[in-house]
């Protein structure tokens, strides 16, 4: 009876592990990348200056013109400008390019 309660106490304990390296697992592989990306992100939004190409969450390509306290001003056209929010932009691809560019120079 005794070794009943402690195969059973150990057969605990295995689970508990179990769901700890679970846990760790599901941390490194999907909550610690999404929180690395959102910070780049974050940095790239504090970042922008006027002249910087981005592109909104709803897929329009433009430049920056000027920039206030929660918005963008974006010229996606000659003469074309649209006031967009800061929240909502992210960088063009071909910023991103120029940025990886200068990243291996440093």
């Amino acid at each position: 009876m005794l070794n009943t309660i402690l195969l059973q106490d150990q057969a605990g304990w295995a689970n508990i592990v179990m769901i700890v390296v679970l846990i760790a697992i599901f941390y490194f592989f999907m909550i610690r990348p999404q929180q690395k990306k959102q910070n780049q992100i974050k940095k790239f939004r504090e970042g922008i200056k006027v002249g910087d190409r981005v592109v909104t969450a709803g897929g329009i390509y433009g430049k920056v013109r000027s920039i206030e306290d929660t918005t963008f001003s974006l010229e996606i056209s000659k003469d074309v400008r649209i006031t967009i929010d800061k929240g909502s932009v992210y960088p063009s691809a071909q910023q991103a390019s120029e940025d990886a560019a200068q990243g291996e120079k440093k």
